[in-house]
């Protein structure tokens, strides 16, 4: 039984080997793409198969490096969903935008979920537990080699969390889910971080976190950014804005973001998005002539 695992984990990593994303300018933009009748900004829009497709394509020639295809929803709230359910819902998508030659990662917290899309040409796998949700997570990550990313994870969005100091705890749990998954055979270099805006945080811990995005990169690996149309940026915005009103705000905060370093940003509002980091990086090039 362990030899006939052995040689099936063998097979795997000869027919997905040293599996990389293309080289982005920083920040790489990951445009979300929602495949659920429920989600807290789009639920509904882009479910059916043809309207997915064209609003991936749309975010890609908007500016998008890389498109993130999700099928269960994490808004507060919502309930686990089988993974055969998630699964009829992206891999039909997932399979049409590679065939595009169009770049995907996955957003699951399903082994099975995240293996199957990776057949299907997924690049890279987005957990939002950190692989935490299903125990079988890290041995997908680590047999496929693709890359993973580890978001900060201590419970559904409407888990309440309490912290000593919220930048230091997120700092030093990813660091030891990133242990763990190198411990599981994942590849250091393929393992990206998400210090998890929104999750068992409060606004406070949200603004608190993106003030020390620095303080996160020391762990040295590339950082994602999710902040797009989350509830913690209505509390500085009018009270009555809807996810979508809160797309601006999400731009400015990419731009910030770049400026402290991260890798990428995930957002809704490719447009918005990229428009704020083409001014950012020319402010960049401007003082890098002085």
């Amino acid at each position: 039984m362990v030899e006939s695992e052995s040689v099936r984990t063998a097979e795997r990593r000869q027919r997905t080997p040293a599996v990389l994303l293309p080289d982005y300018p920083a920040p790489v933009i990951m445009g979300v793409l929602n495949m659920t009748p429920d989600s807290f900004s789009d639920g509904g829009e882009y479910n059916r198969l043809d309207r997915a497709v064209g609003h991936a394509v749309e975010l890609t020639e908007a500016g998008a490096g890389l498109i993130d295809v999700g099928g269960e929803s994490t808004r507060p709230g919502a309930e686990r969903l089988p993974a055969e359910v998630e699964q009829s819902r992206v891999l039909p998508v997932i399979r049409e935008l590679v065939q595009r030659n169009i770049v995907v990662s996955i957003d699951t917290m399903n082994a099975s979920t995240a293996l199957a899309a990776v057949d299907a040409g997924a690049k890279l796998i987005n957990d939002v537990s950190g692989g935490l949700a299903d125990p079988g997570m890290r041995r997908v990550a680590a047999e496929t080699g693709v890359h993973f990313v580890a978001m900060h994870w201590r419970g559904p969005s409407d888990a309440v969390a309490v912290y000593r100091d919220v930048v230091a705890d997120v700092r030093d749990e990813l660091k030891s889910r990133v242990a763990e998954l190198i411990v599981s055979g994942v590849d250091p270099s393929r393992i990206i971080i998400d210090p998890g805006l929104g999750f068992a945080k409060n606004a406070e811990h949200n603004w608190r976190l993106l003030g020390h995005l620095r303080e996160l990169g020391i762990l040295g690996h590339p950082l994602l950014i999710g902040a797009s149309r989350k509830r913690f940026i209505g509390t500085v915005l009018d009270a009555a804005a809807t996810p979508k009103d809160r797309d601006p705000a999400t731009a400015i905060i990419s731009a910030l973001a770049a400026e402290a370093g991260v890798w990428g940003v995930r957002v809704h509002d490719v447009v918005g998005t990229r428009k704020a980091l083409d001014v950012w990086s020319a402010m960049r090039d401007g003082r890098a002539t002085v």
